[in-house]
Order: structure tokens, then C-alpha cells, then sequence
């Protein structure tokens, strides 16, 4: 199925550069993959060296280059770490002002790995918030 029919709602509330880098490594994936979750994990694989995930959408990251120890793959491709969109690979401060803009309590006291994940509940709670959940 093509990546522009199976596009996240994240993705569709995300600029349309996002949207297109989403569905050409999916339709991509799809070729090569078959359609399903190798295709969509591609496609979100590419999404993150560009993009971030703030609240309920995609936002452009500062620089380029892997998210989190997942995205940077090596060492026999084993499953690591993924931060969900969050770029924890991002300066504390870079985390800290996302932590401001989702309105995060007690975020001046939390360490870099702490900010990282209260910013994923966050925006899961914003994307559940905007699917009417």
C-alpha cells in the first residue's frame, strides 16, 4: 500500500518536507520489504535523522544524523534503545526548552535521560489528545 494512504496522523499534522521523506523511504521499504512494520520502521528510521517528534507532530531537527542508540544502528543491528521521535541525542538545553514548550513540571531538576523521557510521555499524551482519545 502505498506510503501516502498509510501516512500517521502525526505525520499529516507535520510539514509536508516530513510527509515526504515518510512516504519515500516507506514506498521504498514496501519494494523492497513488502508492506507492513519493516516498511514503516524504515520509513520512521529516516524520518529521524531529520525530524523530531514534539507533542502530536514532526518538527525539524537542528542538524542531521540518528535520533537515539537505536537509529545508530552498528554493532550486529541488535535492538537498542529507541527514544520515539524524541532526538536524545540533542543538547540538554535543546531537551529542556522542548520540556517548556510541553509544559513538563519539575523539569529544571531532570537530568538529560529524564528529560528525554518525560518529553516521549508527553508526546504521547498530545498525539492521544489529538486522535480524540
Amino acid at each position: 500500500m502505498p506510503g501516502r494512504e498509510v501516512l500517521p496522523s502525526t505525520l499529516r499534522r507535520s510539514p509536508k518536507k516530513a510527509q515526504e521523506t515518510w512516504i519515500k523511504a516507506h514506498d521504498s521499504a514496501a519494494e523492497s520489504y513488502g508492506d507492513g512494520r519493516r516498511a514503516h520502521q524504515t520509513a520512521y528510521a529516516a524520518l529521524k535523522h531529520s525530524y523530531e517528534k514534539v507533542g502530536d507532530h514532526w518538527e525539524e531537527k537542528g542538524h542531521k544524523g540518528p535520533s537515539d542508540a537505536q537509529a545508530k544502528g552498528g554493532a550486529g543491528r541488535r535492538s537498542k534503545q529507541t527514544a520515539g521521535g524524541v532526538d536524545a541525542s540533542a543538547s540538554k538545553e535543546h531537551l529542556y526548552e522542548l520540556a517548556q514548550r510541553l509544559d513538563i513540571k519539575g523539569r529544571s531538576s531532570m537530568s538529560k535521560s529524564e528529560l528525554v523521557k518525560a518529553i516521549q510521555r508527553a508526546n504521547t499524551r498530545e498525539t492521544a489528545k489529538s486522535r480524540g482519545r
